[in-house]
């Protein structure tokens, strides 16, 4: 019988700390009680009530929103900065710009923010934009913060890659734009996922920099429920949190899903190659070696 390691209890607590928390939150969104701390039965009037919150669900949609739009941008910038620090080895300010590209990772978000504040003020008192902080600002602000996280990301992918691909494709006549988009970018792509899935993670939980750079009517989620919790926690934001973690789960799960399936493919597709090769190096040898035993006699 297998004794129950130290390792496997400390391992069992930390997934209890982290899920249990998340599994209360979900069964809680079916309390049929107005009181969050008291169980009054299950029911699922607060899943149909949240088609009645029009404030709620429009901060929701407007959070969804910014997030996608903040994943694109990321993922676009954080790929050339990273294609930079990666490729380009040797150009004046190298050291200056790397700081630069990940410094946001470091940097406190209440000084990020603040930043971003004065900087959209100045620009709107020079040029005259932003004339109104909105979706835009929050958007800027978190690309920004996102984009230094895929950059690391893919860094570590792109250091990896062989570069005889590339070279041996470069050779055969590509140009240098068509390598990248027609090979680097396919063997980077599970890099450029993670990123993106993460840059949009960060943008729908990001309550600071949204708190500094948002104006009126560009309430995000993070700051509903933040400015709602103040006063009390209200049932409809354990089923909003439940329907984003059941949303969230789901999008993981067939991104899972559908990278394993062309792993599997990409499996298959070199073991076939091998074998044809193995196939057509034993053919080869066959038809030699009658040659072979012709020319002897």
């Amino acid at each position: 019988m297998k004794r129950f390691s130290f390792s496997k209890l400390m391992l069992v607590l930390g997934l209890l700390f982290i899920y249990l928390p998340m599994l209360i939150l979900v069964i809680y969104s079916f309390n049929a009680s107005k009181l969050v701390t008291v169980w009054g039965g299950w029911s699922v009037k607060w899943y149909v009530g949240l088609l009645d919150n029009a404030q709620l669900m429009g901060s929701v949609m407007r959070s969804l929103e910014i997030a996608c739009y903040t994943a694109v941008a990321a993922v676009a910038l954080g790929t050339l900065a990273a294609f930079v620090l990666t490729r380009v080895t040797r150009f004046k300010g190298r050291t200056l710009f790397g700081g630069l590209v990940t410094a946001p990772l470091v940097m406190p978000e209440v000084i990020t923010g603040l930043s971003l504040l004065l900087l959209f003020v100045a620009m709107a008192q020079m040029i005259g934009w932003p004339q109104e902080r909105g979706i835009v600002t929050i958007w800027i602000a978190h690309t920004t913060f996102c984009a230094a996280y895929v950059a690391v990301v893919v860094s570590a992918r792109l250091r990896e890659l062989d570069l005889s691909i590339e070279e041996a494709a470069m050779d055969l006549g590509a140009k240098p734009w068509k390598v990248f988009f027609l090979i680097t970018i396919p063997m980077i792509a599970p890099s450029l996922a993670a990123g993106g899935m993460m840059s949009f993670a960060l943008s729908l939980d990001d309550l600071v920099l949204a708190s500094f750079v948002s104006g009126p009517g560009s309430t995000t989620l993070p700051m509903e429920v933040f400015s709602a919790v103040r006063l009390g926690v209200k049932p409809e934001i354990n089923a909003v949190a439940s329907l984003i973690l059941l949303s969230v789960s789901l999008m993981t799960f067939l991104i899972w899903y559908f990278s394993r399936r062309a792993e599997e493919r990409r499996r298959r597709a070199i073991q076939q190659a091998i074998e044809e090769g193995a196939m057509a190096n034993v053919q080869s040898s066959q038809v030699q070696r009658p040659t072979q035993v012709a020319a002897s006699a």
